[in-house]
């Protein structure tokens, strides 16, 4: 049992890692702040499942709200316990669909557009990695090696 348990654990570890992921540093290098046009910094990028959303500001200057698309079109902060105040925020998109985030300091979302909304779709595979060898062969990688092990013991386990 215990076997077959490993030979889960490295087949799920096998696939995760072939899952690519980006990190977005919100606003580019302005960062999260004022008279940055977020919509057009969106614009050009498209987000996945597992991509990471990067805050960075003055501590104390401006602050992050997630919200629904109502507040977001009305600039309605949450309670300030949601606020996200560190000045590195960090955010894992974790499910498809639309995103709103806004700064609730004073007026900088109704003024100054200090807001984001972006689309998040499904995850996408990393591309293949380039052969590292040009013998040819099933073992042409490591990676591969370290599957096939993983299968093996998996068959042998089941037996």
């Amino acid at each position: 049992m215990a076997s077959y348990n490993l030979f889960i654990v490295l087949a799920l570890a096998s696939v995760t890692a072939t899952m690519a992921s980006t990190e977005f540093w919100v606003g580019g290098s302005s960062g999260w702040t004022i008279n940055v046009d977020y919509q057009a910094w969106a614009a050009d990028k498209v987000f996945h499942v597992g991509d990471s959303l990067v805050f960075n500001y003055t501590q104390g200057a401006h602050n992050v709200f997630k919200v629904n698309g109502t507040a977001f079109a009305s600039c309605i902060k949450p309670a300030s316990n949601e606020a996200l105040t560190s000045g590195h925020d960090v955010i894992t998109l974790a499910s498809t669909g639309k995103k709103w985030y806004i700064c609730g300091v004073k007026t900088h979302c109704s003024e100054f557009k200090q807001k984001l909304v972006i689309n998040v779709e499904e995850a996408v595979e990393a591309p293949a990695p380039a052969p590292t060898s040009s013998a040819p062969g099933i073992f042409a990688s490591s990676y591969q090696v370290f599957l096939a092990a993983a299968v093996a013991v998996g068959i042998i386990a089941v037996m």
